[in-house]
């Protein structure tokens, strides 16, 4: 994303605050977003500059081996924190509602890494994320979906053999009508493209960077 039209002092704030999150400084970042606050810039730039190509930098250095899941933990906590001082600063009209998502890793399964990994990075990709934890029900999946009013399922499995209750999850959605209400995304070792496609998935992302994209491209 380029920042066209945007004065110089601006800029090197929106730079800083970008640096800042990669570099895991939360304090620093934190007193650039109140530094952008106060003087009155676009806070609505900070958070589609600054925080969206931290997020892409950070998830690209975690897939190279470059940092570790606890910085990327912390990462996305700093995020979060300078999102919440931005947003209160943004007219409440302007400010989209979060495309929510809950995600679970399915019954049988109790594999949790890569499942936080996602939840971790959707969150810094904007997104209001529902995480239920592992070896969760079919109808427990579906059921907080319909409480929340969620845009999307997001299902982990990394046994070959629970690989079968993602396919449940979509099979139920069916069976009781609601299938279009929900955009549903697999993931997981075993799980290919191909995999998601035959069951009927809408999505799949074989990393957490990919799911991230894979969501946005979904829910827009």
């Amino acid at each position: 994303m380029e920042l066209l039209n945007v004065q110089q002092e601006e800029k090197e704030l929106l730079e800083a605050l970008k640096e800042a999150i990669v570099e895991i400084d939360s304090e620093r970042a934190k007193e650039i977003a109140k530094k952008i606050v106060n003087q009155k810039f676009d806070p609505l730039w900070a958070i589609k500059y600054s925080i969206a190509e931290a997020a892409k930098i950070v998830g690209n250095r975690f897939e190279d081996g470059e940092i570790y899941l606890p910085h990327l933990v912390m990462a996305g906590d700093i995020m979060e924190e300078v999102g919440a001082i931005l947003e209160k600063n943004i007219p409440s009209e302007q400010i989209q509602r979060k495309k929510r998502i809950v995600i679970a890793t399915v019954q049988g399964d109790v594999h949790s890494v890569g499942k936080n990994l996602v939840a971790v990075m959707l969150r810094a990709g904007g997104f209001e994320v529902h995480d239920l934890g592992v070896d969760v029900m079919s109808t427990t999946i579906i059921q907080k979906a319909k409480e929340i009013n969620a845009d999307m399922i997001a299902l982990s499995s990394l046994l070959t053999t629970t690989m079968p209750y993602q396919k449940e999850v979509i099979d139920d959605l069916i069976s009781m009508g609601i299938r279009e209400k929900f955009k549903v995304m697999i993931g997981g070792g075993p799980v290919t493209r191909e995999y998601a496609e035959s069951i009927g998935a809408d999505g799949y992302g074989k990393d957490a960077v990919e799911a991230v994209e894979e969501a946005k491209k979904l829910l827009g």
